[in-house]
């Protein structure tokens, strides 16, 4: 797997108002509806105070590879695009876009004037440095990928089998960025909104040398907020950023975020008005939820149960489309884990692009539902075609939350079908090697976005290997294959509809679960902080205190 894809979407975006720390110790029991006697407070001198459970690995953009560093960069860098309050990309330090017939050149505008926080102008030059850096040996992050597989002659740049100039990145003049692109990628824009496509300042990094982003200072930052403080493991400060293009649209001016490792440390600090956010654990939340502070969100990741189709008994679609009929994930979702997680009627997640007017699920429909009656029939004629009923072990990770759907998808295979599925619990890792060697019948698995787009699932399933389930189909293939290089949009969605539906209904290779979410609490001078389901964590920019 790609590392990018391993951690951005195994992150718990984590920083004191999301993520999913199930596993914490659960608080002191003076928990009601009357969180703290400061309850109306949320900041002190017009600061917004957040957490997280990490310590800060790196502020150097190519080395970082965690979301506490990335809820940092993305407050005090920008590139070409942000996301907004919806989570739509919008025009950041690029004011504008082209495409060119072929949809294989982007050409951006710059805005005038753009300053960095030490008054050096920003150009496009300092994009060019920034990705061709992210393109070199020098990144250490992971992410090369990002670009190489888009960027023309990216790959080979890596591979020093290119040689700067040839690569499709160049500063036009001062404010035009040009980049060319191997095949249509109608999500690339999507894709500068990432911490990796954040511009540098060449003069500057090469000036601190080993010592650039070790400290405040050795920095310089071109986002609405700069560093003012910072230390990996107690925290750090930002203040508004006054060179910032957009100041004047920020309206906090200081942020302090934290680090406390203990969730129950971290409610008794948000109860005593020290936090704006807290994240809840799972058994907090029936307490919570009559709370006007209490709110919930799921992001784009979602838990899935995925068959392995060279095992003897699950090579039987109709034993494969039981499992999936008989697990009722609204329950699961609103009573299990009751932690702001959604029911999955779809490999892609709630509110995932689809065509700009309408989301990818709600173009697609529900495709995973719960059907006790169709559960029993395919039962039925699985085990009538197998010669008698199969015995299976369901594989899972050891974490409380994953124990605990487990248990409860254990539960309805027995209620629905009358059949004893056995659990197998192991560390992460070593599912995870269980899964690659093959040695399987299904397991519980989790995938989450890059970016906003069903092509960062859907291609998953191409390459055939025992992690996907050893899943080969020319038909789906056929439909990813073509959406990859489709100019016309709305051939390219209508491929990744109907490959979704191949692989859910009509071959029935995994069974969505749950999209992953979390429950929190904001004091309610808190307006608009946001937090975004997929990619960077968390934008402070839109925040304002009442």
């Amino acid at each position: 797997m790609k590392i990018w894809k391993l951690v951005v979407l195994s992150m718990v975006l984590i920083v004191g108002m999301t993520g999913c720390n199930f596993s914490s110790s659960a608080p002191s029991a003076d928990t009601g509806s009357n969180t703290s006697k400061n309850s109306d407070k949320a900041s002190n001198e017009g600061t917004i105070t957040v957490y997280d459970t990490n310590e800060i690995r790196t502020m150097v953009q190519w080395a970082a590879s965690d979301s506490n560093s990335f809820t940092i960069l993305n407050n005090v860098s920008e590139g070409l695009y942000r996301l907004n309050a919806k989570h739509e990309p919008e025009p950041a330090l690029a004011e504008s876009y082209k495409v060119s017939d072929d949809k294989l050149t982007y050409t951006f505008t710059l805005r005038k004037d753009l300053k960095w926080s030490n008054g050096t102008p920003l150009t496009a030059k300092d994009f060019v440095y920034a990705w061709l850096k992210q393109m070199s040996v020098d990144a250490t992050n992971g992410y090369s990928f990002i670009m190489t597989d888009y960027i023309v002659n990216g790959a080979e740049y890596l591979d020093n089998k290119a040689d700067a100039a040839s690569v499709g990145v160049k500063a036009i003049n001062d404010t035009t960025l040009e980049v060319k692109l191997k095949q249509p990628t109608p999500y690339f824009v999507r894709l500068t909104v990432l911490p990796m496509f954040f511009p540098l300042n060449e003069e500057f990094v090469k000036s601190q040398g080993d010592q650039y982003g070790l400290k405040a200072e050795n920095m310089i930052y071109c986002g609405p907020y700069v560093l003012a403080t910072y230390d990996p493991a107690s925290g750090s400060t930002l203040k508004k950023n006054d060179s910032y293009w957009d100041a004047a649209n920020v309206k906090v001016p200081n942020v302090s975020v934290r680090i406390i490792k203990d969730q129950a440390t971290a409610l008794n600090a948000y109860k005593s008005g020290q936090l704006s956010r807290v994240t809840l654990s799972s058994s907090d939340v029936p307490s919570m939820k009559s709370n006007p502070e209490f709110n919930s969100t799921s992001e784009f990741r979602t838990t899935y149960i995925q068959y392995n189709l060279k095992d003897n008994a699950l090579t039987n679609k109709n034993i494969r489309l039981a499992l999936g009929y008989a697990i009722d994930r609204v329950t699961l979702a609103d009573k299990i884990l009751g932690d702001g997680s959604a029911p999955a009627p779809g490999l892609i997640a709630n509110s995932m692009y689809g065509d700009g007017t309408k989301s990818f699920r709600d173009l697609n429909g529900n495709l995973t539902t719960f059907d006790a009656a169709k559960a029993k029939e395919y039962w039925d004629k699985g085990t009538a075609e197998l010669g008698k009923a199969p015995s299976l072990t369901l594989l899972t990770e050891d974490d409380s939350v994953t124990k605990t759907v487990a248990t409860y998808v254990q539960d309805q295979f027995k209620q629905v079908l009358g059949v004893d599925v056995k659990i197998d619990s192991k560390t992460k890792k070593a599912k995870n090697q269980l899964m690659d060697d093959n040695n399987y019948q299904m397991a519980i698995t989790a995938w989450g976005a890059d970016y906003d787009d069903a092509m960062t699932y859907l291609d998953l399933w191409t390459n055939g290997t025992p992690y996907r389930g050893n899943y080969t189909s020319e038909t789906y293939n056929g439909l990813i294959a073509d959406a990859k290089q489709q100019k016309d949009d709305a051939k390219r969605l209508q491929d990744m509809l109907d490959a979704e539906k191949t692989l859910l209904t009509d071959d029935a290779v995994v069974s969505p679960l749950f999209y992953r979410g979390f429950a929190y609490l904001t004091k309610p001078n808190v307006e608009n902080l946001v937090t975004h389901p997929f990619g960077t964590p968390i934008e402070f920019k839109y925040a304002s205190l009442k």
